[in-house]
């Protein structure tokens, strides 16, 4: 009864009433709200089961290269057939009489197989708490050997074991006062050409790395080369005033795919610039923190540990592969590619009909950085020879989408009368060089089914070490060699200059 009436009378009184104090406190009061955490407070963490591998995992050349068994041995070793009648024999023959003794050239080839691997752990703690989540021990199985393909195709695209690039020959450097912010000093230059190796890991921040000594899982240290020329000499020039810059160059050394450029006092030179040409233009301070000293003063070029890839397989002295290095041109700006004004490309038609003219054969497939592709784009779409072009622009819902793609390349130079080369982005091709490949060559009966193949000793396999510690360790190998049967299938162009 008592409980009745204190109802009625909560419906006739206001609830400012003070006796309805305390109710409306606790109607203003949130005694439970949404976080501002997802962390805090009882909130459902919409967590997605299993981690997003977030990371291209890109080998085209791996992809699409055959892989064929080893038969053991330590190395790959091949003969070839290169030419018939080197002496230009006549055929003609008189009468009752024998012909001549017709001449062949022969050439031996040799690869030595080579190791790959990469190890990989997960402690015991990581598993307890990936439970219920993810893997932890699949997700570092699979992270080994994805990060081993990685590895692999950038060894097979610019591997190099075989050709040191020697010393870097000493810059050449003048100085103006004006075009940037140095400041009146005595400025000394020295430069670093880089393979592949050597330009993918080098970067202003990081420093390029001369001689590496590795400490491996189990605790031994391999010590090989990352992919550095042994450093020019230094030369030396004076700014004056405040707005001082300095042009830097080098002649190209063959199979650089860049230089390192190290300046400021004498002694004290600091990297500054990392180009894909022979030149760089310095209009202010060295913002490294690597000293040009730290390189030592050996050739560190190349690694023993690894396989020469089709870049270096191509510049090997002998190969009859196609090499080209564009002329230094302006400090700083280089030679870039040239238009042939009737939708070609003057260096690329160059490359072909060399390949055509000295072994009567067409590559098929065009490797090239982005920039590169960009400027092939430029360069045969603002040719004069529009008329000879048809377009057809298709537009759907009055939808026009912009841009033009090549993506292929006419070869004029073969015996059908013109084959097409395909144009590819390589993930690792840096800008200033263009690579060709063929898959197929184009004699019957060759003997050859793939012109080039990995062949391996071992193809990819798994360790799972015994237990030593809390800790599961995994390691991904293979054993294999880059075999080329005929070299001069493979064209290089390098140091173009961007534009």
């Amino acid at each position: 009864m008592i409980i009745k009436t204190w109802y009625k009378t909560a419906q006739q009184q206001p609830l400012s009433d003070p006796r309805f104090k305390s109710l409306t406190g606790l109607e203003k009061a949130d005694t439970f709200s949404q976080s501002a955490s997802a962390t805090s407070g009882l909130t459902f963490y919409d967590l997605e089961l299993g981690a997003k591998f977030l990371y291209p995992v890109l080998t085209p050349l791996r992809n699409m290269i055959p892989r064929v068994s080893g038969k053991g041995g330590i190395q790959a070793a091949w003969r070839a057939i290169t030419a018939i009648n080197t002496q230009g024999l006549r055929f003609g023959v008189s009468s009752a009489n024998r012909g001549g003794v017709l001449a062949v050239a022969t050439h031996d080839y040799t690869a030595t197989y080579k190791g790959i691997g990469v190890e990989t752990s997960v402690d015991f703690e990581a598993q307890y708490a990936g439970q219920g989540f993810d893997d932890v021990r699949a997700v570092g199985a699979k992270t080994g050997l994805e990060a081993l393909m990685l590895g692999e195709e950038a060894m097979i695209l610019g591997g190099c074991t075989s050709t040191p690039l020697g010393t870097t020959p000493t810059p050449t450097i003048a100085q103006s006062a004006t075009g940037g912010t140095l400041g009146a000093q005595t400025w000394s230059v020295i430069c670093a050409a880089l393979t592949l190796d050597g330009l993918m890991n080098g970067s202003i921040a990081g420093g390029v790395q001369g001689s590496i000594t590795r400490t491996n899982a189990d605790l031994s240290m391999d010590t090989f080369g990352g992919g550095v020329a042994k450093q020019s000499a230094s030369t030396t020039v004076a700014t004056t005033g405040a707005t001082g810059s300095i042009t830097a160059s080098v002649t190209p050394v063959s199979g650089a795919l860049g230089y390192a450029w190290f300046w400021g006092a004498a002694g004290a030179e600091v990297l500054g610039a990392i180009t894909t040409i022979n030149s760089v233009v310095i209009t202010a301070n060295a913002t490294g923190i690597q000293l040009a000293s730290s390189l030592g003063t050996n050739d560190n070029s190349t690694n023993a540990l690894a396989f020469d890839g089709l870049i270096y397989q191509a510049r090997v002295p002998g190969s009859g592969s196609y090499v080209s290095t564009q002329a230094s041109g302006s400090a700083g700006i280089g030679t870039p590619l040239t238009s042939d004004g009737a939708g070609g490309i003057v260096e690329i038609d160059v490359a072909l009909k060399s390949m055509w003219d000295n072994y009567r054969l067409s590559p098929d497939t065009m490797w090239v950085n982005s920039q590169e592709a960009l400027n092939i784009s430029h360069k045969i779409l603002s040719g004069s020879q529009t008329a000879a072009q048809r377009f057809v622009f298709e537009s759907p819902q009055d939808l026009v989408g912009g841009g033009i793609m090549v993506r292929t390349y006419l070869n004029r130079f073969s015996m059908q009368g013109g084959s097409v080369v395909d144009i590819k982005v390589h993930p690792n091709m840096p800008a200033g060089t263009i690579l060709m490949t063929t898959k197929m060559l184009p004699y019957p009966l060759a003997g050859v089914g793939n012109v080039v193949q990995i062949r391996t000793r071992q193809d990819y396999y798994q360790i799972e070490w015994p237990l030593v510690t809390r800790k599961y360790e995994y390691g991904v190998y293979a054993d294999e060699v880059l075999q080329n049967y005929f070299p001069p299938s493979l064209a290089l162009i390098t140091n173009i200059g961007n534009g």
